[in-house]
């Protein structure tokens, strides 16, 4: 019988990540995995082929729309969707790879199949030809993710009432698209697909896009959007679907109640969210203890319930993000070497990878009022930096929160160009409890979109240079 210091049951950021940290440390280590490839959702059908997609798809919208006004002209682009698609797989399958270069370097032996865990210290493993091995191990990290969240009587298919799956590999551009759901997820495919010619209707049960994101980047976020060509029927949700005709007819009603009406589409994509991945595990039989929404219910250094047992990601407690998973991986394997490991969740950067980008870090305004910590705002638009002015893509603008007595950053959000890269220096920042004083007085290159982050830090003090 094989035997470990810690088997990774889940290959995705997570858990192949904990798996590398642990084999640095000197464990001897082994990753299940069910799928075929490594990287989990994030490699295989989430993030990575999304950004593929996003970027590919913002070329072909800017060769047919901005081009001509650079002063390159260009005939009308031509859509080649299955070659796009190919270069989304190019993407996923060098990521995978990586993966699997990565396991071979730090002698991770990867057990193909579904783990099961059978107790402290044991755990089985039923490959995919139904063969069954157990595998003796002093620690177990449960990395089995999340999976989409479904709509009660509405049937995914993959084909016309799709998730983030099959909206990753639609064989055509519908000519529209019905989005459930306004958060991450549904605004990114929906942005690929109209930008490809879909005509695009966002329905969201919240009187809001982007829930838990500040909610002036919200508003901002929705009107650029809506210029774009986006359309938004916030308050409310869709109740079913026909699929018997040749086009899907979706019923709409307000999420307070009130007159019913149809939707005709081509696709639906269901965005509602994901729940985590607990299927097949055998917790319940091993003990391990799941809270009131299905998640691995943890402490603060990732022990379940069982002894030996621990837990990361999508799969507890905490924002659904890929670099959470990642921390937390590393976290835990210094912890089980004895080490102490620790995650700030103060500072975990959010993206939303559109055109502009939403980028946010620490709290919101909502959640600083509502805990009645005094702040300061100090605020900077695109439309006053210069590089933005230049390139003419002034949409947005940086805000940054500091503590009224201390001037400490508690949160900082844009929206703009490139903002998934920028948000960094004030995630840095906050890192090392740095003050908005402190940024308004690091020097920035200029010309660059990161100098509305000093100009905003400027702001706080009431001392913005350029506006």
């Amino acid at each position: 019988m094989a035997s470990y210091d810690l088997v990774v049951i889940g290959t995705g950021p997570g858990g192949y990540v904990c798996a590398i940290r642990a084999a640095q440390l000197g464990m001897k280590v082994a990753v299940v995995e069910k799928n075929a490839t490594l990287g989990g959702t994030c490699l295989n059908v989430g993030c990575m082929p999304s950004k593929a997609l996003l970027h590919a798809s913002e070329l072909f919208e800017e060769a047919g729309h901005s081009f001509a006004k650079m002063g390159v002209k260009v005939s009308q682009p031509e859509l080649d969707l299955p070659a796009m698609m190919n270069f989304k797989q190019q993407g996923i399958d060098g990521n995978v790879k990586g993966v699997e270069f990565l396991m071979k370097k730090n002698k991770i032996d990867v057990l193909v199949g579904k783990g099961k865990i059978l107790g402290t210290g044991k755990l089985q493993v039923t490959g995919n030809d139904g063969a069954v091995q157990t595998v003796e191990t002093k620690n177990i990290v449960i990395a089995t993710g999340s999976d989409i969240a479904r709509l009660k009587g509405i049937e995914i298919d993959e084909k016309r009432i799709v998730s983030s799956t099959g909206a990753l590999s639609l064989e055509k551009v519908p000519s529209r698209l019905l989005v459930v759901g306004a958060g991450v997820i549904g605004l990114e495919l929906g942005s690929v697909w109209r930008r490809l010619g879909a005509k695009v209707t966002v329905v969201e049960f919240l009187d809001r896009i982007l829930p838990g994101m500040d909610g002036e980047i919200a508003k901002q976020f929705q009107r650029i959007l809506e210029k774009q060509g986006f359309a938004f029927k916030l308050g409310a949700k869709v109740t079913g679907v026909d699929t018997s005709g040749a086009t899907l007819s979706a019923t709409i009603e307000p999420a307070a109640g009130g007159a019913v009406e149809k939707i005709e589409a081509d696709v639906v994509l269901v965005a509602i969210g994901r729940v985590p991945y607990t299927d097949g595990l055998g917790l319940q039989e091993a003990g391990v203890v799941l809270d009131n929404r299905g998640r691995v219910q943890i402490d603060h250094h990732f022990a379940t319930s069982v002894p030996g047992v621990y837990a990361i990601g999508d799969v507890v407690a905490g924002p659904m993000l890929a670099h959470k998973a990642e921390d937390e991986g590393v976290a835990v394997a210094e912890i089980i070497a004895g080490q102490a490991g620790h995650v700030n969740y103060d500072v975990i950067p959010g993206v939303v990878y559109t055109t502009p980008e939403v980028a946010s870090v620490g709290k919101t305004e909502d959640e600083l009022k509502q805990a009645g910590v005094a702040y300061i705002v100090g605020k900077f638009p695109f439309t006053a930096n210069g590089r933005s002015k230049v390139n003419q893509t002034t949409d947005g603008f940086v805000k940054i929160l500091a503590d009224a007595k201390t001037d400490r950053v508690l949160g900082a959000h844009i929206i703009g160009r490139e903002a998934g890269e920028i948000i960094h220096e004030a995630a840095v920042l906050m890192e090392f409890g740095g003050s908005a004083e402190d940024l308004a007085r690091t020097c920035h290159a200029h010309p660059t979109r990161s100098e509305a982050v000093k100009e905003a830090a400027l702001a706080v003090g009431k001392r913005a240079i350029h506006m």
